[in-house]
């Protein structure tokens, strides 16, 4: 595999939308090729070089391709958008829509993330090792799919509106949560291993959510119908087995209406 090393050489005056760091876009390029490609800071037009020094070449293909930004990404948005394959590693934190609908490969923030981290993900696996802030996993605003497939995994605690409009793939924030959890969700899961405050679930058609905390305010439209050990993330677990959104239309399967499933540790 072919690493590409990115340096830092000044933060930013607004945000700089680093949409092109993603190894599709610099397989098969030089490092001065790949200094070229752009970006914008606000409606300026601007390239990699502007801001990071670069070394090291492409490989043949995104998946031979390992991008390594060795400093400080709190205003680069976008890093790893819509990649399909390969790597790219920070060192420290990142703004904005990281991973945002990537569809294959991996990510790992070694600080924290702003707020739409892995937005309509398709594919692939997102690893932070600090705190995201609000809507990961998420639809983009105004739209109704959300995150598809892949793992995202939050070392640390988010904000509010987790998966919102999910249809398929994983969630799992490792301590705490705000409110608002796989809201309008029809499919996939979340697991938070803290507390959350609220809103958990609601008007959620299918899929399930696995809380190992506290929930402080349980939505009134989840009806608890058994106690259940269940394995999450490794590990097995007795819960108490809630369904709903009971206020929302829900589907059938084999004449059986379909519920989305709510998880608390016992």
């Amino acid at each position: 595999m072919a690493t590409v090393t990115l340096t830092p050489t000044k933060v930013p005056e607004l945000m700089f939308e680093g949409y092109s760091i993603t190894p599709d876009a610099f397989a098969g390029k030089t490092a001065a090729q790949i200094a070229e490609l752009p970006g914008h800071e606000g409606k300026i037009h601007m390239k990699l070089g502007d801001f990071f020094t670069v070394s090291g070449n492409g490989g043949e293909t995104a998946a031979d391709t390992d991008i390594v930004i060795t400093g400080d990404c709190t205003r680069v948005k976008y890093i790893g958008s819509k990649m399909t394959a390969g790597s790219v590693t920070v060192n420290g934190n990142a703004d904005m829509y990281v991973g945002g609908w990537m569809k294959g490969g991996k990510i790992h923030i070694k600080g924290n993330v702003d707020s739409f981290t892995g937005i309509q993900m398709q594919g692939g696996e997102l690893l932070v090792d600090g705190d995201a802030k609000n809507h990961v996993g998420c639809a983009y605003r105004g739209d109704w799919r959300g995150m598809k497939g892949g793992l995202i995994r939050i070392k640390g605690s988010a904000g509010n509106d987790i998966g919102t409009a999910m249809l398929g793939g994983t969630i799992i924030i490792e301590k705490n949560a705000f409110i608002h959890v796989s809201t309008h969700a029809e499919g996939g899961t979340v697991i938070i291993k803290g507390d959350v405050e609220g809103r958990v679930g609601g008007q959620m058609v299918k899929g399930e959510m696995y809380v190992l905390g506290k929930i402080l305010f349980m939505m009134p439209g989840y009806k608890k119908v058994d106690q259940v050990q269940k394995e999450c993330d490794g590990a097995t677990y007795t819960f108490d087995h809630y369904i709903g959104d009971l206020g929302e239309r829900h589907p059938k399967s084999k004449g059986q209406v379909v519920y989305a499933n709510l998880y608390l540790k016992a």
